[in-house]
């Protein structure tokens, strides 16, 4: 991954962070070369864009990455929805920073 991609982060406050970083990761692995920690995670999404995971006791924190701008927005958009989906007990404000 070069380093003068685009990128957004984006800080989720949660007290269940680690379990959504290893269910995300897990649900990608199916697709991409995931590598996951219960701390850590990384899915390259192609050769051009990746998502990096930190979970700690208060809060997800995401990195995405992408050589596109345009790209990145529509990764932003995929990330927040499937982490939507897989945080359905709890309302999460997930609000990406470029």
């Amino acid at each position: 991954m070069e380093f003068d991609m685009p990128v957004s982060t984006s800080t989720v406050a949660t007290a269940h962070a680690s379990k959504y970083l290893q269910q995300l990761c897990k649900h990608w692995s199916h697709r991409f070369a995931v590598e996951f920690t219960a701390e850590s995670g990384r899915v390259p999404f192609s050769d051009t864009a990746e998502l990096t995971f930190a979970a700690d006791a208060g809060a997800l924190h995401l990195t995405l990455s992408a050589a596109d701008p345009s790209q990145l927005e529509r990764y932003e958009t995929v990330v927040a929805d499937h982490l939507k989906r897989f945080a359905f007990r709890e309302e999460l404000d997930i609000t990406w920073n470029a």
